[in-house]
C-alpha cells in the first residue's frame, strides 16, 4: 500500500469528518484539526519519497539491481524511523492517532486509541488501495514483456507513470 500526496487532503478531510461526526473526538476548529492530520500526511509522503530517492542512490552506488530495491527500501526506511509498504498503514495509523493527543486542536478524544485506529483504517485503505490497482493495470498492459529485465522496468516505469497521469495521482 502506498499514500499518494494528492490524496492527502481527501484522507485528512474524511478521517476528521468521520470522527467529529461520530463523536470520537471534540474540536472547535475542525478545519485545524484537518490540517494537523494533512500535515502528518505531508510528512510522511516526504519521507517516503526521501527514502526512495536514498534507495535507488544506493543500489546505483552499489552495483546492484533493482530487483533489490524492496528489501533495501525496507532497511533504508527502517534506519529512517519510518515504515513503508504494507506497515505504512500502521504506521500512519499511529502518527495520526499520536497527533490527536498532542494537538491543541483536538479538545478531547472520548474513545480508545484501537477505536480511532479501527475506524480510520477504512478510509485510509480506500485510498492507499490504489497501488495494487494500479499493479494489476500496468500487468495487464505488460503481458507481452518478460518480467524482471530491462525492457520490463523501464516499461513498467513508462506505462505507470501514463496511469498515474491519466488518474490525477502523479
Amino acid at each position: 500500500m502506498r499514500l499518494y500526496g494528492t490524496k492527502a487532503p481527501n484522507i485528512a478531510h474524511e478521517i476528521t469528518a468521520s470522527l467529529l461526526s461520530s463523536g470520537d473526538i471534540e474540536a472547535e476548529a475542525p478545519k485545524e484539526v484537518e490540517a494537523d492530520v494533512l500535515s502528518v500526511l505531508n510528512q510522511y509522503v516526504s519521507q517516503e519519497k526521501d527514502v526512495s530517492d536514498r534507495t535507488r542512490e544506493l543500489l546505483e552506488r552499489t552495483g546492484r539491481g533493482p530487483g533489490e530495491f524492496n528489501r533495501v527500501r525496507n532497511q533504508v526506511a527502517e534506519s529512517s524511523g519510518i515504515k513503508v509498504g504494507d506497515e505504512a498503514l500502521d504506521y500512519l495509523l499511529d502518527q495520526v492517532v499520536a497527533i490527536f493527543h498532542h494537538s491543541a486542536n483536538v479538545d478531547e478524544i472520548y474513545v480508545e486509541d484501537v477505536e480511532l485506529r479501527r475506524k480510520m483504517r477504512p478510509i485510509f485503505k480506500k485510498y492507499m488501495a490504489a497501488d495494487a490497482d494500479l499493479d494489476g493495470e500496468v500487468r495487464a498492459q505488460l503481458k507481452h514483456v518478460t518480467e524482471g529485465t530491462r525492457t520490463w522496468d523501464i516499461e513498467y516505469a513508462r506505462v505507470m507513470e501514463q496511469i498515474k497521469r491519466k488518474r490525477g495521482l502523479a
